[in-house]
């Protein structure tokens, strides 16, 4: 595994397969981060254990090779997450992607309220995938028809919220760490917890901080895995 603490011109073998810990960052898509390190390892084969939006930052866990058979384990694992709810507003995505769809008083929302309407959404619940997600629907990833206008029958999904810790109320910014089953939106988690308590609310920020008990502490930032090839400091055998 590829982390902050591997050890300088250590050999790997990015064809055989090779796991890597990449800090994604803001703004960028999950697939931009598979091909800014296919190129940097100049190996093909390259896919990631899980998206994360564009608007969400954090722990991504990259394999090469044949480690890609691997993938699905690493997804299976819980995946822990910060960031902050805003209270009093909608929007089609669910978070600040698109543009604010409502706004809506927050008079009246106290902290035992917002501690109440969490204790819900604790546990083994069920969500409704967005319409902005990859979940296919005869073959087209549902955001796909949702640009177009279109929305689809989709079915309730079985989630567990394993810890849900409100870490601080700043209004109508409410802080949140969460670990949560493969499967979990947290955008659906903002919307449902904005609905409970009646005035709305999106995912303002995002950051996945473990996946497991892998941390995204240990994790590389793009640019760090590009210059460790560039300079050869990882050295790839196929090279």
């Amino acid at each position: 595994m590829i982390t902050k603490e591997t050890r300088a011109d250590r050999t790997f073998d990015f064809l055989s397969g090779e796991v890597i810990l990449i800090d994604k960052p803001l703004h960028w898509s999950s697939f931009k981060v598979v091909h800014e390190i296919r190129k940097a390892a100049g190996v093909r084969k390259v896919g990631h254990a899980g998206t994360l939006d564009p608007l969400a930052s954090g722990l991504l866990i990259l394999c090469t090779g044949k480690k890609t058979k691997s993938i699905t384990s690493f997804q299976n694992l819980t995946k822990t997450y910060t960031g902050t709810f805003r209270l009093g507003s909608t929007s089609e995505t669910m978070d600040l992607e698109a543009e604010l769809t409502g706004q809506m008083p927050i008079d009246g929302i106290t902290e035992e309220k917002i501690l109440a309407a969490r204790d819900k959404f604790t546990g083994s619940i069920k969500q409704l995938p967005p319409m902005y997600s990859a979940v296919k629907h005869k073959g087209k990833s549902l955001y796909q028809l949702a640009r177009k206008g279109k929305t689809v029958e989709r079915q309730l999904r079985e989630v567990t919220i394993y810890k849900f810790e409100i870490t601080a109320i700043e209004l109508p910014e409410v802080h949140f760490e969460i670990e949560c089953s493969k499967g979990t939106y947290i955008r659906v988690v903002a919307q449902d917890i904005g609905q409970e308590l009646g005035c709305g609310a999106v995912l303002s920020s995002l950051r996945r901080t473990a996946i497991g008990d892998v941390k995204v502490e240990n994790a590389l930032e793009v640019a760090e895995f590009a210059a460790l090839m560039r300079e050869n400091k990882l050295i790839n055998i196929e090279v």
